[in-house]
């Protein structure tokens, strides 16, 4: 296993939001987190992430107890957060916001196979690597959030509604991209509101409502419950 959360509850200041979350990723595989909004998802991800510290309960990589880490000691030990909203530098190119993802690595040689990656997964970064992020397309800078985040060559990437705001042919490109990375062997945990296509995409699925996973299982399990169908999908 190489991502655990036991019984966590937390949130913001005196604000509760997460109540008793126990979940786990595997080594290279994609899970996803699916609810409404205000359900706790992206607290989730950065309680993962050290943004907010467990008010009670654990979050384990491998055998690290997180909460004893910093955020950039986190990302050190291989995890990288993509947040909602790219939150990219916009008065930045392309290529020095790629860098800034980079600021672990001190190796020239790794830092332009990890550049040449990136550039690889997304040949748009490429073509557009000394132009201004803020004037980007919302696909391309959805592709630079991304490609920042592979920068430090995580072993488990944390992604927050990749689909948000784009058009369906650019969430399909992005997609598929997001498959090519977990194919090279890095877990996803995917935060998504698009249910349907994260059932499609990942291999397990967590349900949250008002903080708490509500339901849990195999994607393929979760595509089949009636509950999901009408509550989620559409189908009744």
């Amino acid at each position: 296993m190489l991502l655990s959360m036991k019984d966590v509850t937390t949130g913001y200041a005196k604000a509760q939001i997460l109540k008793d979350i126990s979940l786990k990723v595997n080594k290279k595989e994609i899970v996803a987190l699916v609810g409404a909004n205000g359900a706790g998802k992206t607290t989730t991800l950065q309680c993962i992430a050290g943004v907010i510290k467990p008010w009670v309960g654990n979050v384990f990589l491998e055998e690290h107890d997180l909460a004893s880490f910093a955020p950039y000691q986190i990302v050190a030990m291989g995890i990288s957060y993509c947040p909602e909203g790219r939150d990219i530098f916009a008065n930045l190119s392309v290529f020095e916001n790629l860098r800034i993802g980079a600021y672990l690595i001190r190796d020239a040689r790794e830092f332009k196979l990890l550049l040449d990656r990136v550039y690889s997964l997304f040949p748009r970064l490429y073509e557009r690597r000394r132009q201004l992020s803020g004037s980007l397309s919302g696909g391309e800078q959805q592709m630079l959030a991304i490609g920042r985040a592979l920068m430090t060559n995580p072993n488990l990437l944390l992604l927050d509604e990749p689909s948000l705001g784009l058009a369906p042919i650019l969430v399909e490109g992005i997609y598929n991209t997001i498959q090519e990375i977990n194919a090279s062997g890095t877990a996803i945990l995917l935060v998504e509101q698009n249910v349907g296509l994260a059932l499609e995409i990942s291999s397990r699925t967590y349900v949250f409502e008002k903080g708490e996973i509500s339901l849990s299982g195999t994607s393929a399990e979760l595509r089949d419950s009636d509950y999901v169908k009408a509550s989620y999908l559409g189908i009744v």
